[in-house]
């Protein structure tokens, strides 16, 4: 899945759509997502000057698109509805993600109640794991969806 398939999935935009693309998908099971963080990133201007680093804010971001790609794949009609982000648990950051590092997330589906989605996700920057988290989102059909249960 290439930056224009995740643009048509995601409703975000330049500069907060942070997922390059989706290297390997397995439905219902597992995802693999890239982000190459460029030196020109808006945030590195003041995250820190004199030495940037990615905020963790982002990084956990990043995840969560790629989570939200993950399950918008499965929904028939995803464009109609949102989802949501309801939880993280279990948040760690490793080490410190620069400006030239490229940042492989890989998420796993824990557990799937009705629209509810709970993915445990590792980011890593060559071997090194950079964070670990685990993402809960709610998933809520528009208007004009009409769905069958999951």
């Amino acid at each position: 899945m290439e930056a224009r398939d995740v643009g048509r999935l995601l409703p975000h935009r330049y500069p907060i759509l942070l997922v390059d693309r989706i290297l390997e998908i397995e439905e219902g099971k597992r995802i693999v997502g890239l982000k190459n963080f460029t030196a020109d990133e808006p945030f590195f201007q003041g995250h820190f000057p004199g030495n940037p680093i990615v905020p963790g804010t982002i990084l956990v971001e990043a995840m969560a698109q790629v989570g939200a790609l993950f399950v918008l794949g499965t929904k028939p009609s995803s464009r109609a509805g949102m989802l949501y982000l309801a939880g993280l648990d279990g948040v760690r950051f490793r080490r410190p993600v620069q400006p030239g590092d490229q940042v492989l997330f890989e998420l796993e589906l824990v557990t799937k109640k009705k629209d509810t989605w709970k993915v445990r996700g590792t980011a890593r920057v060559g071997d090194s794991v950079v964070m670990e988290a685990t993402l809960l989102a709610v998933y809520q059909a528009g208007p004009e969806t009409e769905e069958e249960e999951g």
